[in-house]
């Protein structure tokens, strides 16, 4: 009767440290992934791990030999994110950037005037948007082969509705290293791919 207590005492240990192992894993991972908070569990008793009672007899109270069991942890679930703005809409075949959020890099399908690289995002889902990329810079009075890429001010803005979605209408990048500023009268539609004195 002694080693079946013993046993029983053993399982129920082995028991408990396994649901603790677990309930401590699952919460350092949530801790890791910032996915929200957790309630600790509440940790077996000490008598809770022995059997109560004169050993030698094998009349021990079987009710205080069962560890208590850890809570489950809870979570609470994050916040949905709100949609985010796209970049107009794809209006024609080989074009890039448009329709999406926060696009890496455009190309309107046509001269290299006409490509941003490398761009990057300060700002994204006000009333505007304001990044940073790599474009072709063309002097007046030069041709598109006299061009040199430049580091370029890349502005998404006239926020509205495209196709349905919530999307920035307007773009335009321009080169402050060679004098140039924003300015909305010109820009590129972002919805149709019509260029407004850009």
């Amino acid at each position: 009767m002694r080693s079946a207590t013993r046993r029983a005492t053993v399982a129920a240990t082995a028991v408990t440290a396994v649901l603790l192992l677990g309930a401590c894993s699952q919460t350092a991972a949530d801790a890791g992934a910032g996915s929200g908070t957790t309630t600790a569990g509440t940790a077996p008793s000490a008598s809770g791990s022995t059997p109560s009672g004169d050993p030698g007899t094998g009349t021990g109270d079987s009710s205080s030999a069962a560890p208590t069991v850890p809570a489950v942890p809870t979570h609470s679930a994050p916040a949905a994110p709100a949609s985010l703005p796209v970049l107009g809409a794809v209006w024609a075949s080989g074009v890039r950037g448009y329709g999406t959020a926060r696009p890496s890099g455009l190309d309107n399908g046509g001269d290299p005037t006409g490509i941003v690289t490398g761009l990057t995002w300060s700002s994204w889902g006000g009333s505007s948007a304001d990044g940073t990329g790599t474009a072709e810079y063309v002097a007046p009075g030069q041709s598109v082969a006299q061009g040199s890429e430049e580091r370029a001010k890349v502005v998404a803005f006239d926020l509205g509705t495209c196709h349905g979605k919530t999307a920035y209408r307007a773009i335009e990048w321009y080169f402050p290293g060679k004098g140039q500023h924003f300015s909305t009268t010109h820009y590129f539609d972002a919805c149709t791919g019509q260029d407004h004195g850009m």
